[in-house]
């Protein structure tokens, strides 16, 4: 089992399926004017002692979890639950229950200091919603399929998971500012941080396997607010061209249009089964039907991707959120962008007002904002707890056994992350005989104590709008 067990034949949530989109095409105004409804659904003020999940501290936070996983393994780890133990809700008795009591106890998940039992109670209830959040999926307090997944991922492949985490976070050189976001990918979840405390939290969708969201550093200089969207080449030969050629009305229906060098061209003029990419480009006009959304925020980087808007806001309320084409999607994205544009005259009612008035325009923030696109499956979180979340690019695990070799053998040293004063690197620690081989990491410390950290529940409104192109 790895841990890339959000499998895309799975469905997306456990308990539901999203609303389907609507095919209503109401005006600009009122569907921009009812973002503002979305903004308190999707970014989360924090309380005012909320850390970062990725900081100066990760890093010794994440050889704390590794250090403690390290404890669980020394014990024998823990037995996989028997598939009859999906469905599991609270009011159940038996073996099963039990089973899953014991699991939720080792993990600490479930408090250790109580007494054994076969009951599936409210204790139990309260320790999966716990193990649920520490893996990203739905607090719904049932065994789901997702969930039974998470539970089974043997102790062996957490620890390659925090192994593999520590060994990025050392090799980062991020200059973490007074302000900065960070979007962990496989979280698909950003945070905008301001003097060391989270203070906006926002669910996300990021890139697909094939066509992977890359990390990256760099800074937020531009929002552009009703953006036209220029269709990349690899798009519009995956996507665009098969769908012309099976709906020759495809480029108007979505409010696209199509140029040869700088001048437009009717796309009915075009062979389409003879076209070629690099000798056209599609535009596609700013608007409800934009694959972009209300606005863009960009940020300068090799790989020509950034943060957007989109029309799809039903895809936020999945758990499995990997269905972009490489930039970020993110639920929220006008009031990150007023967040950005703090200190500018651009507040959110500004921003609001320009998308209202259905005029296109660009604004820079008053000082450009740090970005960081982490790839993190597995650390040491800020309340104590041991995050995990799925490895959809298989980074962490390569299929070839020759790859970790190599992976283990160019990892690089370990770094002081807690300050600025530089010290001498510590030896790595070979992986011990009896587990499967694994990146090499830095030295183990003391085992933090995991504790159940509170959680913040809200109820989330979303605003399907109609669109038949993937965003990017």
């Amino acid at each position: 089992m790895t841990s890339s067990w959000l499998s895309f034949a799975l469905p997306n949530r456990e308990t539901s399926s999203p609303r389907p989109p609507s095919r209503s095409g109401a005006a600009l105004r009122r569907l921009g004017s009812l973002t503002c409804v979305l903004t308190f659904a999707f970014s989360l003020p924090a309380f005012a002692s909320d850390e970062p999940n990725y900081s100066p501290r990760t890093y010794e936070l994440t050889l704390r979890a590794i250090s403690a996983y390290e404890e669980i393994a020394d014990n024998g780890g823990w037995q996989p639950l028997p598939a009859t133990a999906a469905g599991l809700k609270i009011g159940a008795k038996g073996k099963l229950a039990k089973a899953l009591r014991d699991r939720l106890t080792i993990t600490r998940d479930l408090d250790p200091s109580l007494a054994s039992s076969s009951e599936f109670d409210q204790a139990t209830q309260d320790a999966l919603k716990h193990f649920q959040a520490r893996h990203g999926l739905s607090e719904t307090g049932t065994v789901g399929r997702l969930t039974m997944l998470a539970l089974n991922v043997s102790v062996q492949q957490r620890l390659r998971e925090l192994d593999a985490s520590a060994n990025r976070l050392a090799a980062l050189k991020f200059k973490f500012g007074e302000r900065y976001i960070v979007s962990n990918i496989p979280a698909a979840a950003l945070e905008a941080v301001d003097n060391g405390v989270v203070a906006r939290t926002y669910t996300t969708v990021v890139g697909r396997p094939d066509r992977a969201s890359p990390t990256l550093q760099t800074r937020v200089t531009a929002v552009n607010i009703l953006p036209y969207w220029n269709v990349p080449a690899s798009i519009f030969k995956a996507d665009v061209i098969p769908k012309m050629q099976r709906d020759p009305t495809y480029l108007k229906t979505n409010h696209m249009r199509l140029f040869r060098g700088r001048q437009e061209t009717d796309p009915a003029t075009v062979d389409w089964s003879r076209a070629r990419p690099n000798d056209f480009l599609v535009k596609q006009d700013p608007g409800v039907w934009n694959s972009l959304g209300f606005l863009r925020i960009d940020m300068p980087n090799a790989d020509a991707v950034y943060m957007h808007d989109t029309p799809h806001r039903e895809l936020f309320r999945n758990d499995v959120r990997f269905q972009s084409s490489g930039c970020t999607r993110v639920a929220g994205a006008q009031d990150l962008a007023a967040w950005v544009m703090e200190g500018s005259e651009w507040s959110g009612q500004a921003i609001q007002d320009q998308i209202d008035s259905g005029e296109p325009k660009t604004i820079k923030p008053a000082k450009p904002v740090p970005v960081a696109w982490v790839y993190l499956t597995g650390w040491g979180g800020p309340d104590g707890s041991v995050q995990f979340r799925p490895d959809v690019y298989n980074i962490d695990t390569p299929a070839d056994p020759s790859l970790v070799a190599k992976a283990a053998s160019t990892q690089p040293a370990p770094v002081d992350r807690t300050g600025s004063v530089p010290v001498v690197p510590q030896k790595l620690v070979k992986p011990a005989a009896t587990r499967p081989a694994a990146p090499a990491r830095p030295v183990t410390v003391k085992p933090v104590s995991v504790k159940p950290a509170a959680t913040k529940s809200v109820t989330v409104k979303t605003m399907p709008v109609s669109a038949t192109l993937p965003a990017n």
